[in-house]
């Protein structure tokens, strides 16, 4: 983004003399910082440079509050929403940031569940944009700014901090966690973070800090070592979760969770559904034993409360979400190979006595041929594509569909899709909303209009 869309027209048409709205300052921010969600490659900005006047400018307010590190290329986001959980459960003021949001843009920022309000991030942009907007920050840097300050100023005990982008050069690298935790490596944002699974992984474990623990949910061959280097290089205690398997069993509940059989915390009822939820079950676990060594935690109810409330104690949204039930209807946020690898599985196991429909679609940096390949032929599909800039044409998506063996029809945008998905269907049906973050986005929000 030019340096006159910065600092031009667009201030002088959103800000006025401290009389702007909350929509008029959240459109001033996504239109005068470069976003990813929606520009993609030219908002990712290397080195802490912003980041660390950013800092020093609010007085290094993540020094305040205690803070924990999740980073991996899946996984994360229920991670660190069922961290957040637990520990409000634990009667901690809690605070959790994480990306991208679904609905608002308040979503990212939350204490105790609640999103930060509109009145702060209005004040934020009015009474800081003398100093930020000269750095032309990016977007994700000014956000993190912004989380950190509110967490400071709202007295948090503790703020779970999910990494944005990679790990080592990811703005939020500037904290110094109790522990720090690494979910998984696959092959996602490969032009950012290399082509390979040892490099990725070599830019993830950049957040492993020096003799401060750090927990690897789940491993490879070619990551293992990277993780194992880089741990030794920093002195810091490293735990495989897959190793200590703290999840022995799982199976489906009459509360339509899962209910696990555990090693050290007996029976936990889980409501998040999704079949990738175990080995994210597993790693958050094995960090809370962590958090119970440092005396953080100091009994196992709270571990069970926060399993069981993890959707309505944060928020979170779009992890095998269930919307509506005749017909069934689920999204899911799953957008790249690693994830769909469990998704596509849990799609062919669905049991339903009529037509699966899947409305599908995804963005420009993922990789769509190794997810296609992998997606369930007994389907219909409603090709379609989300409001960003990065996404992929439905045409596109839907050609590449039938290269693969998958049947269905193409919609110019998400809400069209559904609609016809919708009434297609019979109350036996089952619908499937994802491919990309951004189709749950605009699918979520059309069930608000």
């Amino acid at each position: 983004m030019n340096e006159e869309c910065c600092t031009g027209s667009i201030l002088h048409r959103f800000i006025g003399a401290y009389d702007m709205t909350y929509r008029q300052t959240i459109e001033y921010l996504f239109n005068s910082t470069p976003v990813f969600e929606n520009v993609g490659a030219t908002a990712y900005k290397e080195g802490f440079t912003n980041t660390h006047l950013l800092d020093r400018h609010f007085n290094h307010p993540h020094s305040r509050y205690k803070t924990i590190h999740v980073a991996g290329t899946n996984g994360k986001g229920s991670c660190s929403h069922t961290l957040a959980a637990i520990l409000q459960s634990a009667g901690y003021r809690v605070g959790l940031y994480t990306s991208p949001h679904l609905v608002d843009f308040r979503e990212r920022i939350r204490i105790n569940g609640n999103c930060i309000s509109e009145q702060y991030v209005v004040d934020f942009v009015e009474q800081e944009r003398a100093f930020f907007e000269p750095l032309h920050p990016s977007f994700f840097e000014l956000t993190t700014a912004l989380a950190f300050k509110y967490f400071a100023d709202e007295q948090v005990d503790i703020a779970v901090i999910e990494v944005g982008l990679g790990g080592r050069l990811d703005c939020t690298n500037i904290i110094h966690p109790l522990f720090s935790v690494i979910t998984n490596i696959s092959l996602d944002h490969t032009q950012f973070l290399g082509d390979t699974l040892e490099k990725i992984a070599s830019e993830k474990a950049g957040i492993i800090k020096r003799d401060t623990p750090i927990i690897i949910g789940e491993y490879l061959p070619d990551t293992k070592p990277v993780f194992q280097a880089k741990a030794q290089e920093m002195n810091a205690p490293l735990s495989f979760a897959e190793d200590e398997k703290e999840v022995l069993a799982a199976h489906p509940n009459a509360d339509r969770g899962i209910t696990y059989q555990t090693k050290n915390f007996g029976t936990v009822d889980a409501e998040l559904v999704g079949d990738y939820q175990r080995k994210n079950t597993n790693t958050v676990l094995c960090a809370v034993r962590e958090l119970q060594k440092m005396r953080v935690i100091r009994d196992t109810d709270c571990v069970k409360q926060g399993f069981r409330h993890v959707v309505e104690y944060t928020g979170l949204q779009g992890r095998w979400q269930k919307v509506r039930s005749t017909p069934t209807v689920i999204c899911d946020t799953g957008h790249n190979v690693g994830g769909w690898e469990y998704l596509s599985r849990q799609l062919q196991d669905v049991s339903c006595l009529g037509v699966k429909r899947i409305v599908f679609g995804m963005v420009d940096d993922k990789d769509i041929d190794g997810v296609m390949r992998i997606l369930p032929h007994d389907a219909v599909y409603y090709f379609t594509k989300a409001s960003s800039h990065r996404a992929i044409s439905e045409y596109k998506v839907g050609e590449k569909g039938m290269t693969y063996g998958l049947k269905g029809r193409c919609f110019p945008s998400v809400s069209a899709a559904y609609r016809q998905a919708l009434a297609d269907a019979v109350p036996t049906d089952f619908i499937f909303v994802g491919g990309s973050s951004y189709i749950v986005s605009d699918f979520l929000s059309g069930l608000k209009e």
